[in-house]
């Protein structure tokens, strides 16, 4: 099923002027849909029929990401997540070079686990800033130990380099989509679309996320 395009009229009055939902502008048009723009993501937090969805797509070295899971997050689970309306889907868009690709694949392998958020929450927790050397092979078993992952297994995972190919194809995949900045996000309904660049203030993502609640 296609995507159809809703967004610019999403704007919410700010102290710091108007802050609006853009335009979703796929390179590709097998980018309206909702099944590719889902393929390959991270297992899905909160009800699986959830009636809308939010894909986020990240960075874990990423500032505004960290700011993100910090500052807004854990209001739209608490709001929407927990109450069933929403399900959240994570997307790899590692722009920061080989630690960013690096931490992406670990939280692939923490997946293979079922471990995925624990291990996604632990990498946010411990962030160290862009392109500081604070993500490691030795770190990020750290934070696999912290995930109360398998060892064994993680570093298996970790060494054969399984994911590493999917991960650069969600990497291209996520340039198909017209992703080019981190944070972005894409909420949808499996009809309508909306897209939001950036860590926007809370106001931006209850506006678009009430709008989709209310055209239910």
């Amino acid at each position: 099923m296609n995507l159809r395009i809703v967004a610019a009229s999403l704007a919410v009055g700010l102290a710091a002027g108007l802050v609006a939902a853009s335009i979703y502008e796929p390179t590709k048009p097998e980018a309206m849909s909702a099944s590719w723009l889902e393929a390959g993501s991270s297992p899905v937090l909160g009800n699986p029929d959830a009636p809308i969805t939010m894909i986020e797509w990240g960075d874990y070295q990423c500032t505004f990401c960290y700011r993100f899971h910090q500052s807004t997050l854990d209001d739209i689970k608490r709001d929407y997540v927990e109450t069933g309306a929403l399900r959240i889907i994570f997307q790899d868009f590692p722009l920061n070079g080989p630690d960013s690709v690096l931490a992406a694949h670990a939280s692939r392998c923490a997946a293979d686990q079922e471990r995925f958020w624990q291990y996604h929450d632990t990498l946010y927790l411990n962030w160290g800033g862009e392109r500081t050397g604070w993500i490691t092979e030795q770190s990020l078993y750290g934070f696999a130990l912290d995930a109360s992952l398998d060892i064994s297994e993680f570093n298996e995972c970790m060494s054969s380099e399984r994911h590493m190919q999917s991960t650069q194809e969600g990497y291209e995949r996520a340039q198909q989509a017209g992703i080019d900045a981190t944070p972005s996000f894409i909420i949808h309904d499996g009809t309508r679309a909306v897209k939001i660049t950036g860590n926007q203030p809370p106001e931006v993502f209850v506006a678009v996320l009430e709008e989709f609640l209310a055209a239910r």
